[in-house]
């Protein structure tokens, strides 16, 4: 039978966790806005500012570059999971469900902000919603949310940090 040693000096830290966590975070977001935004609500999808759905051909355009979207959410979920398996398993680090559930949210919310500045302002790509009569109301409403969760992110991990005393 054998037996596990775990070193009595070894030093646990956050950061692997805060890593994996936030990197699932941003992957999960984006399946979030991906499924919810552009399939299930039909708001947007990739590039509705320029190639509204008005025919099959720019239909299908936007839906290949959802398809590419959908990859990166995939890729980044992915890679967010293999962080947390290899913590997990070397024991690397501090597990603790305010800092796992603060990088989850972090990540969501680091995911809005980057998606909403690059795509709904710098190119616009696409608006929150489409069809209204006030789509920066709505972009703009969704950058508001999204640095709500980044800050409730931010402070739960901190939270989570000082009762693992680290």
């Amino acid at each position: 039978m054998a037996t596990i040693s775990i070193q009595e000096n070894k030093t646990l830290r956050t950061g692997p966790l805060i890593a994996a966590a936030t990197l699932i975070g941003v992957g999960m977001g984006g399946f979030i806005d991906g499924i919810v935004l552009h399939q299930i609500l039909q708001w947007h999808q990739m590039l509705t500012a320029k190639l509204p759905p008005d025919t099959v051909i720019n239909k299908e355009v936007n839906m290949f570059w959802d398809g590419i979207f959908h990859a990166f959410t995939w890729l980044t979920t992915a890679a967010g999971i293999l962080l947390l398996w290899r913590l997990v398993y070397n024991r690397k680090a501090v597990l603790s469900n305010r800092i796992f559930g603060g990088g989850l949210l972090f990540g969501w919310g680091l995911f809005n902000v980057v998606e909403g500045v690059i795509d709904h302002h710098l190119l616009v790509l696409h608006n929150v919603r489409e069809i209204s009569s006030n789509p920066a109301a709505w972009n703009y409403g969704f950058l508001v949310l999204s640095l709500l969760m980044l800050g409730a992110g931010w402070y739960l991990i901190q939270q989570g940090r000082r009762r693992s005393n680290i």
